[in-house]
């Protein structure tokens, strides 16, 4: 599983924390990795809890969840009332507009690992200005493969795919 953050970044290190911990618990008391969307409730009920206190303030992050588990595979996000909405394909924070356009006109659900990539890539060139900005989200990129595998991926793979 993997997350990505928009907003208040010390919020999202707060709520990944308390993620991590409720994970570990779930695979010492059941023997078996906790599901993606037991993950998103988790994140969810926390962040709408904090709405209904006075004098507390809201967590003020946005964040995106992707992973595998036996039901198959899930994107959730989490918006700052705890919301959890599923998708297929989404973007969130600077440039999510374009880029959702851009994934609504052309993801498709059969996109080798190779085409997902490229319009990755295609999106990053068309909602970044500057080259240094297009340079650091590349070499964040990750790909989560439907048997659970993690990759995080660099310029060096990218080009071995071009």
């Amino acid at each position: 599983m993997a997350a990505v953050a928009a907003g208040f970044l010390a919020d999202a290190r707060a709520l990944m924390q308390m993620v991590r911990v409720r994970a570990q618990m779930h695979k010492i008391t059941y023997e078996e990795p906790v599901d993606v969307w037991n993950i998103g409730k988790v994140i969810g009920n926390r962040m709408q809890l904090i709405t209904q206190y006075g004098g507390l303030r809201p967590f003020g992050v946005s964040m995106l969840l992707a992973g595998v588990d036996k039901t198959g595979v899930h994107l959730l996000e989490t918006d700052p009332s705890g919301t959890l909405f599923e998708w297929k394909a989404q973007a969130i924070g600077r440039g999510s507009v374009l880029a959702n356009k851009i994934l609504n006109q052309k993801w498709r659900d059969t996109m080798s690992e190779k085409e997902a990539l490229d319009l990755a890539l295609d999106i990053i060139d068309k909602t970044e200005k500057s080259d240094k900005e297009k340079r650091e989200i590349v070499t964040d990129l990750a790909i989560i493969r439907k048997d659970g595998r993690f990759k995080k991926v660099g310029e060096e793979y990218i080009k071995t795919l071009k």
